[in-house]
Order: C-alpha cells, then structure tokens, then sequence
C-alpha cells in the first residue's frame, strides 16, 4: 500500500539510540517530521542528517518534532547521533516494521545495479496524525528548506 497525502499516519513503536520507546501517539498535538534515510555514516545521510541539525531550532520554533528512521542499530544510531551532535531522536529499526509500513523500502538503483533498500523519505505529519506531505526527493543541502516551503503554503 502506498501512503497518500491525507491518510492516517501508520501507527508505531521504536527504539531510539538510546534505548527509549517512542511512539507515534507521543507526539499527538504535534507536528512531525518523520524522515527515513538510507545508513548512518554516508555522505548524503549525514548530509541530510546535518542539515536537519544546523536548522533545528527554527523548526522547532514552529513547534515541530524531528524523528529520523532506518534500519541500523542503536549503537550505530548512538555514534552517529553523537559524532554530529544530532539533537533528535533516531529510531533503530532493524526488522523493518516502520519502514514497511510507511512504503519506504523498496528497489533501488546505484551505478547500474539494482538492489533493496531505505528511499531517502520525508512524511510531514499534522497534530492528528495525518500525512500532510509527503517529500520524496529529498535534497539532502537543502532539507530543511523543502520542509518550510510545505508548511508555509
């Protein structure tokens, strides 16, 4: 099933790089950015990842919560998290339950070959746990600046 702008947010449950449960319905009342990225420690993931940090305050001035998702472990999640002074939670999700659920994995392609994996993902989530946007081709420099153009319309 492939998630559309205005569906219901796909429920969950994770565990963060630290250990912490969270869940979806913690952040009811909010708006979050729940971004799902390739693998800690690459180029563009970092990149992403950095972006997301230098503009966090902004964002969350305007009262957002930043999740970030995929399937390395919470010791990888910890390293990354520590090494770029990440200030958001990052979910392990090894089994994949939440990166099924919200359609992200799937085949890829790189330098001609073709494989499984995370696509690079953006979900906007209202208050009410809708899918108010969805941000397919995330631009990695500029992240933070396709969120705001979404909320600003």
């Amino acid at each position: 099933m492939e998630l559309k702008v205005g569906d219901k947010a796909p429920g969950f449950a994770g565990t963060t790089e630290n250990g912490q449960i969270i869940s979806l319905a913690d952040f009811r009342g909010k708006k979050v950015v729940l971004f799902f990225y390739p693998k800690d420690m690459t180029l563009n993931c970092t990149i992403e990842a950095c972006n997301l940090r230098d503009n966090y305050s902004e964002l969350q001035n305007i009262g957002i919560t930043i999740i970030g998702v995929s399937a390395d472990t919470g010791q990888k999640h910890e390293q990354f998290k520590t090494k770029y002074d990440l200030p958001y939670p990052l979910i392990a999700d090894t089994d994949k339950k939440i990166i099924k659920a919200y359609g992200v994995w799937g085949p890829k392609r790189f330098i001609g070959f073709q494989f499984q994996g995370i696509r690079r993902t953006t979900f906007l989530i209202d208050e009410e746990g809708t899918i108010e946007a969805i941000i397919d081709k995330v631009k990695s420099r500029s992240h933070t600046q396709q969120i705001l153009e979404l909320i600003n319309k």
